[in-house]
């Protein structure tokens, strides 16, 4: 494993190496079966006890009760933004969206294109989302409250959740579920691509609240409606195996090697908290978020001579540090530093940003 580089990319991103070892050594042949996980029937015993085991998981490390479903949906976040508003606003309802930067802003398109009621009910798009809003003025007749608890692009997490009043909370949480200890009770909906800090790409993870499945209407197409996949286990039809098997262990290696959401928060707490200090140091690196707002996940920053990005961006590739490149539409650089990224990476980037100010301050 001598050539692994520290991955820094924002999605799909780093898995733990024993995952990835584990999956390795199962791969021709998962628990001596003869077969691959990606080869067996996803109505086997066997791979039943694999979706069987990531939704229990899922479910111990949030502390759920039976009271929430844990379901395996395909077409990542994306085709949540539109089954939400399908699923969830009824007839002159009105739901009421925050909007924090790039995914809020498609979540509340979706629900657009298809002429639901929406309000924005706050909106931090007057400063380029760099912040977390202040949620004040929420409808007690709203359906929902939809959020982005991270915001990938710019840099930000909500570390407070809003006060909703009751009414439920969906959540987008692709980019932090499982990476924190979470009071669910103010959540009708969580949701998030696997891709970021479960697994690889090709599945969403979905939970939700059973009184919420009492609103969906019964005329939606089939795949959906998420009655669908309630009523059928998420296994209507086949689901995407091998990811869910990826969920399966990653899950395992949170509760079993990193101890638990709680352990998990400490750790991603002092990542972030090594490169916050460094960029504040001086003015040669230039946090993108309020400091109030930053993310946990993804430190977003510039350097003070924007000229030099593309030098830090080829230099620290060379240097074994990958993914380090902004989001297309705003620039800049950006380190996320989801569960599986080590400590001893965010060490390799520290060292290489103190070399790099030195070489060019």
């Amino acid at each position: 494993m001598n050539d692994r580089i520290h991955n820094f990319s924002a999605g799909p991103s780093a898995l733990p190496t024993a995952v990835m070892q584990e999956m390795q050594e199962g791969l021709l042949s998962y628990r001596g079966s003869g077969m691959s996980v990606m080869e067996m029937s996803h109505r086997g015993d066997l791979f039943m006890g694999i979706i069987e085991e990531a939704r229990t998981r899922i479910k111990r490390l949030y502390g759920l009760s039976d009271d929430y479903e844990v379901l395996f949906v395909h077409g990542g976040a994306s085709l949540q933004f539109a089954m939400i508003p399908m699923n969830f606003i009824g007839e002159g309802q009105i739901a009421e969206y925050i909007e924090t930067g790039t995914w809020s802003t498609k979540a509340i398109a979706e629900a657009r294109i298809q002429n639901k009621g929406v309000r924005v009910a706050a909106s931090s798009g007057d400063r380029e989302f760099c912040y977390i809003p202040k949620v004040s003025d929420i409808s007690a007749d709203a359906p929902f409250v939809h959020m982005t608890t991270n915001n990938t692009v710019r840099g930000t997490q909500w570390h407070d959740l809003p006060d909703t009043g009751g009414v439920p909370l969906i959540a987008d949480m692709s980019s932090d579920i499982l990476s924190r200890p979470l009071d669910v009770s103010p959540f009708g909906m969580i949701y998030g691509g696997a891709q970021k800090n479960m697994g690889p790409s090709g599945t969403a993870v979905v939970i939700l609240r059973r009184d919420m499945v009492e609103k969906i209407p019964q005329t939606l197409p089939t795949m959906l409606s998420y009655r669908t996949y309630v009523d059928k286990e998420s296994m209507f039809n086949t689901p995407a195996t091998f990811p869910i098997y990826a969920i399966s262990l990653v899950t395992k290696w949170l509760e079993e090697t990193m101890g638990g959401l709680a352990a998990v928060e400490a750790v991603n707490k002092r990542k972030a908290g090594a490169l916050y200090t460094l960029i504040d140091e001086d003015d040669f690196y230039c946090g993108t978020a309020d400091k109030a707002s930053r993310s946990l996940m993804n430190v977003t920053f510039r350097l003070k001579d924007r000229e030099l990005e593309p030098l830090f961006v080829e230099q620290s590739l060379a240097s074994g540090l990958a993914g380090l490149k902004g989001h297309k539409s705003v620039g800049g650089i950006r380190a996320s530093i989801y569960n599986a990224v080590s400590e001893a990476s965010v060490a390799a980037l520290c060292e290489f940003m103190n070399d790099f100010r030195r070489k060019h301050r």
